[in-house]
């Protein structure tokens, strides 16, 4: 069939490339030490970065949430599927982590992928003009392909380019759109400089903060909290897939975009609401994020941050200088990275390959997460290992 023979031309192409990727089973919760295909390993590949994934009493919260709502929500958020327990922790989201805005709401989404799409198609469309950080997620990349707005893509973290495309604008409607936290560089955008622009130039200001909410900021607030900023154009979004520990997103904004997102944005609108149990788990999450726990496993995860940051710059390769729990090595080619990311499995540490399309050309790297979860014993064996592969002085 030539259909497939085309497919299959494609995927041959792909992996002579070294851009073949393969998924891996995990026989057990994440965690940093998990059994991945049967063989016990140190992982280092999650977004697990409180170590909260299998944590007792998130596991509890669910198995609540499933004995009181059930274990699906049965339709849409319109159509009979927004449950008390979505309700309630849309309200405690607005509280915890609102503080950037007047009148704040929250709106939940089954996933960070939905509430991006939602969030940039239904706040910018045909008229409007986009001003998107070159290293902006896919998600996001979607959501502004999908708007229908121009989007003008501006250098990672050029706060100055920025600047001269909005002086050059006359778009009615403009919106600024980035990461927090860049995933696979760990760089932090320049938040403040941005929520100036945006008042500057009456534009909403879209931020991802996937890999920052639960993390960074006190009480775990986020990236906007870290930053102290207030403004009604900010526009807030997290996921609950990764510090948090359970699954799902919000936006977090002013009452009245909420609102406009509960009536006009398609992903929320046309899509069977996340489970409740889920829900009823994220807001056991937000109290143990917020609480002594969650301070103390923050406070551990900078240590081992620090700890790793000084263990990659010994290495022959190029570490990024990221002060989050996203620590990469950017090897260069893909086979290189395979290769080194191979010899780490072979020591039981799995280090993940990152190659394009998710990073530029020529710059494949090896992906270190690091979660509260993680040891100082734990780095050491990576460090060791690293000696041992001649990688490290």
């Amino acid at each position: 069939m030539v259909l497939l023979d085309t497919l299959r031309e494609g995927l041959a192409d792909l992996d002579v490339r070294g851009l073949t990727r393969r998924r891996r089973v995990a026989d057990t919760p994440c965690a940093a030490h998990m059994t991945v295909d049967g063989r016990e390993i140190v992982g280092f590949a999650s977004n697990d970065y409180l170590g909260l994934a299998a944590h007792p009493r998130l596991a509890e919260a669910i198995a609540e949430g499933a004995r009181r709502y059930g274990s699906g929500s049965g339709g849409s958020h319109l159509l009979g599927g927004h449950s008390r327990a979505h309700a309630v922790l849309e309200d405690e989201l607005a509280a915890f982590a609102g503080g950037f805005v007047d009148a704040p709401r929250a709106l939940t989404f089954s996933t960070g992928y939905m509430s991006n799409l939602a969030t940039v198609t239904a706040l910018a469309g045909r008229g409007a003009t986009l001003f998107s950080d070159a290293l902006n997620h896919a998600s996001l990349i979607d959501g502004a392909r999908l708007s229908r707005a121009d989007v003008q893509i501006y250098p990672h973290a050029d706060t100055e380019a920025l600047a001269a495309m909005l002086d050059a604008s006359d778009a009615s409607v403009k919106a600024i759109v980035t990461d927090t936290v860049f995933s696979m560089d760990g760089s932090i955008a320049p938040l403040a400089r941005l929520a100036e622009l945006a008042e500057r130039h009456g534009a909403w200001l879209i931020v991802d903060d996937a890999h920052g909410f639960g993390v960074l900021g006190p009480q775990g607030r986020g990236a906007v909290a870290q930053a102290a900023l207030r403004s009604p154009h900010l526009v807030y979004l997290c996921t609950f897939g990764k510090a948090v520990g359970v699954a799902g997103a919000a936006v977090i904004a002013h009452e009245t975009v909420i609102e406009w997102l509960l009536q006009r944005a398609r992903p929320y609108i046309f899509t069977t609401a996340a489970s409740p149990a889920d829900a009823h788990a994220v807001s056991a999450s937000l109290a143990l994020i917020a609480g002594d726990e969650g301070r103390a496993r923050r406070q551990h995860l900078q240590a081992l941050i620090e700890h790793t940051r000084e263990t990659l710059r010994l290495t022959r390769w190029r570490p990024i200088d990221s002060p989050t729990a996203v620590q990469p090595l950017v090897i260069g080619g893909n086979e290189q990275t395979l290769a080194l990311a191979a010899r780490l499995e072979a020591e039981g540490l799995w280090v993940p390959a990152i190659r394009p399309p998710t990073v530029p050309v020529d710059t494949s790297r090896l992906r270190i997460s690091l979660s509260a979860g993680h040891t100082f014993a734990d780095l050491e064996r990576l460090r060791a290992a690293l000696v041992r592969m001649g990688e490290l002085a």
